[in-house]
């Protein structure tokens, strides 16, 4: 069994993450979280929030997912978001026809027209992989979502990336919130594409979600970031000549490497915010994507990647956008979307970062996912860091009765009052429960047994190590405050 396939078995097990609609056998791409993956990706998505959207100081908006098709033909998505799709003549399978051509000849072949993509599949005798046959003449196929809505004759879709919204609506926090650029404008919220072979469970799907943080700035200004003191000295992990290289971010701007200091602080931000999921920097980089890769609206890109036992994943796309979509959504729609700073009139320029939310819960549940022996049994354990952990803790009585129960709920109680999330479980053998937790990645439990009747304390289990110290339950808060953010490490407690 694959690790992917032990992900896919645990993760059903455990209503972590597990297919929509699975009663009614429905379609692929589409995946609900269960109780502890929501709690985890709700973490994944605040700890984001913090280190972007607060400490960078952006302004957050929540944008609507159905937008008219005007959008999307100012955009180009009507025309140029699209993919090519290789059909089988007998069993009727569809395949990305590049991404099949890529995993046969190992040949990188975007950019090219359906002719060239036909030329290439016939020449090295590409053939279906599930029935061996031969293909139709390759097609693009349009990736955007329709949808009807009301009885308003306006077509409309579902938008393909959550970008637009924050597009749309620069103008109006320009002018509300008293903007001085550069100013980053944050959004997360569903995506929807077409696509045509979803596949990897999270990796690949039709509905799914995004963090993005949008920068709009003056393009002569680049070099003017006043943060970058804090992270010039800073190693990016660089993915160029077949290696990884580990450049200063000064030195990314020196080089040429970049376009200017913005692109180059915001790599190592994206750097950093990994590493604070629990990515270890040896499985990071970002790979710069050729011009005839990128989209269609990026002068500069930067795949910021992790590897997996499925390879590289891109989980954040970082694009220089250029004055590409405030000048497409002027044309579109008539309205000024200029700004004036220092008595001069111009189109702001946007960098992007564009995450993926579930991709990165992704990575971070394979990175995390851990098996290991404890005697003749066999233990699975989720190794997240204690800001990831789906409960802030769990408190447990050793058994179900002589007022353990009791003095169990009197500590819930209190640390309900401070805040924290509790996950309480009095039933089965206190072992079973311990495993079980360990499972889902609880980083700290709390175990009430008889001397805590006498002498109001309690133990705290750590799930790597499974070691327990006694505490004051009146100490309880303080404790596990310090534990969950990390101010001091559970060995060091006495």
């Amino acid at each position: 069994m694959t690790k992917q396939e032990e992900i896919m078995e645990w993760a059903s097990r455990r209503s972590i993450f597990y297919p929509s609609c699975e009663i009614y056998n429905g379609p692929a791409g589409f995946w609900n979280f269960g109780p502890y993956g929501e709690a985890i990706r709700r973490k994944i998505i605040e700890l984001w929030r913090k280190e972007f959207v607060q400490k960078e100081e952006m302004l957050e908006l929540y944008g609507s997912q159905i937008m008219p098709n005007d959008v999307f033909k100012a955009s180009t998505h009507l025309t140029n978001f699209k993919d090519p799709v290789l059909e089988c003549k007998k069993c009727r399978s569809k395949f990305k026809a590049d991404e099949l051509i890529e995993k046969k000849i190992s040949k990188n072949v975007s950019g090219l027209n359906e002719d060239e993509l036909d030329k290439v599949v016939k020449d090295n005798d590409i053939r279906c992989p599930k029935c061996n046959s031969y293909f139709k003449q390759v097609k693009f196929y349009n990736m955007m979502v329709k949808v009807n809505v009301g009885v308003s004759d306006k077509d409309c879709s579902l938008r393909p990336e959550a970008c637009q919204s924050i597009f749309l609506d620069f103008i109006r926090m320009y002018k509300t919130m008293r903007v001085i650029l550069p100013k980053g404008i944050a959004q997360v919220g569903r995506a929807f594409r077409n696509e045509i072979s979803p596949r990897n469970s999270l990796i690949r799907e039709i509905e799914f979600s995004q963090f993005e943080a949008e920068l709009f700035f003056n393009p002569k200004k680049i070099n003017e970031i006043e943060n970058f003191k804090d992270i010039k000295n800073y190693k990016i992990n660089i993915f160029r000549k077949n290696k990884i290289e580990e450049v200063e971010a000064k030195n990314l701007v020196k080089n040429n490497i970049v376009s200017g200091k913005l692109v180059a602080y915001y790599l190592a931000r994206v750097q950093q915010l990994y590493k604070k999921y629990g990515i270890p920097l040896k499985k990071m980089r970002f790979r710069e994507v050729s011009e005839n890769e990128r989209p269609f609206y990026s002068k500069e890109t930067w795949d910021f990647e992790v590897l997996t036992d499925l390879g590289w994943i891109e989980v954040i796309a970082n694009n220089y956008r250029g004055d590409f979509d405030l000048k497409r959504h002027m044309e579109g729609s008539k309205k000024e979307l200029t700004v004036i700073e220092d008595n001069e009139k111009f189109i702001p320029h946007i960098y992007e970062i564009s995450g993926g939310v579930d991709r990165t819960f992704y990575v971070i549940i394979e990175n995390a996912f851990k098996k290991e022996k404890v005697g003749k049994e066999e233990r699975i354990f989720l190794d997240l860091i204690p800001q990831l952990s789906p409960y802030d803790t769990a408190v447990f009585p050793l058994v179900d009765k002589d007022k353990l129960p009791e003095k169990s709920k009197e500590i819930i109680t209190m640390l309900k009052e401070s805040g924290f999330t509790i996950f309480y479980d009095p039933k089965n053998s206190i072992g079973r429960r311990y495993r079980r937790l360990d499972e889902c990645g609880v980083k700290y439990i709390i175990t009430v047994d008889y001397d805590s009747l006498k002498k109001n304390d309690c133990t705290i289990r750590e799930r790597n190590s499974m070691k327990q110290i006694r505490v004051k339950i009146n100490d309880l808060k303080d404790i596990l405050r310090k534990l969950i953010n990390q101010e001091i490490e559970f060995k060091n407690l006495k």
